[in-house]
């Protein structure tokens, strides 16, 4: 008897080993790190701690302008993943032809490789050999200097992440769709509702675990944006750093001026935000009852 109790347990201390070793103590490394104002990186030794790195984070104007950048990033690309995953879903949930090629099209960018992906980017945008603007020229259009102009840095990265997570965003909400029981639909056709009142007081409400996943994972991921513009922009943060984020802001500190303990600092600082933003997601959907008790 006892064997068959601990024998469920031997199944999952790799998968436990694995994420203690490469997510859990990393962790931990870095909010103690966090802390260190005098210490030996290379023999592991730490003389004093304080909360320095912290100060030396939150007194940055670098660090607001990489805030400032990613819940910009965050808020436009957020709502508008969603809602378009959310309609291609609707549609490829009808009996259409090509259902399943259509399917695999959109979900063949999630599992690109994000360097590959970037550096086809990264050409389409080019001002000289771009493909976009090949097009542009083509009609009659005057073509831009995507990469070096400011001001097309969010746009771009908005499109990128679209483009790469649709297809994931699509399979959930289809999985979610595929739930709903038909005879809600025919209740409803039967009262005289229309299609639209159908979305929206059947489809959305019973949708809503999806839709709340697809939210909280969806913000994770915009939070933690970095390799797209370290490919697009030739490991810098784009013009006027208006590709910096936070996450880079941490990269630049520790990979490039070897500033550890602060960029673990400003590390920690985006854990909390991202705690804090699953935290109000979490209570927000509570308020919505999206399932039958």
């Amino acid at each position: 008897m006892k064997w068959k109790r601990i024998k469920p347990y031997g199944y999952l201390l790799p998968s436990f080993l694995i994420i203690s070793l490469f997510q859990v103590y990393p962790l931990i490394k870095v909010f103690t790190m966090a802390f260190y104002t005098k210490f030996n990186y290379i023999k592991d030794e730490v003389y004093e701690v304080g909360f320095d790195n912290f100060k030396t984070v939150l007194t940055d104007e670098g660090f607001y302008k990489a805030i400032y950048n990613t819940f910009k990033f965050v808020l436009m690309s957020v709502p508008l993943s969603i809602i378009i995953s959310l309609l291609i879903a609707v549609l490829l949930n009808k009996k259409i032809r090509f259902k399943k090629l259509f399917t695999s099209i959109y979900f063949i960018p999630f599992v690109t490789s994000t360097v590959a992906m970037a550096t086809i980017w990264k050409w389409i945008f080019h001002s000289e050999f771009g493909l976009l603007n090949l097009l542009l020229n083509k009609i009659g259009l005057h073509g831009n200097e995507f990469l070096t102009d400011s001001n097309w840095t969010m746009p771009m990265l908005v499109l990128i992440s679209l483009w790469k997570g649709l297809g994931y965003k699509i399979i959930i909400f289809l999985a979610g769709l595929q739930n709903i029981d038909e005879k809600y639909y025919l209740a409803a056709k039967i009262d005289g509702a229309s299609k639209r009142k159908s979305f929206f007081h059947i489809t959305l409400p019973l949708l809503m675990p999806s839709i709340f996943f697809v939210s909280i994972t969806t913000t994770i991921g915009c939070f933690k944006i970095f390799d797209e513009i370290f490919i697009l922009y030739n490991k810098g943060a784009g013009p006027l750093d208006s590709g910096l984020t936070i996450v880079y802001y941490v990269f630049d500190k520790f990979y490039m001026r070897w500033q550890f303990a602060t960029a673990s600092a400003a590390a920690f600082i985006l854990f909390i935000i991202i705690a804090v933003f699953t935290y109000l997601q979490f209570k927000v959907i509570r308020r919505f009852k999206y399932y039958e008790e």
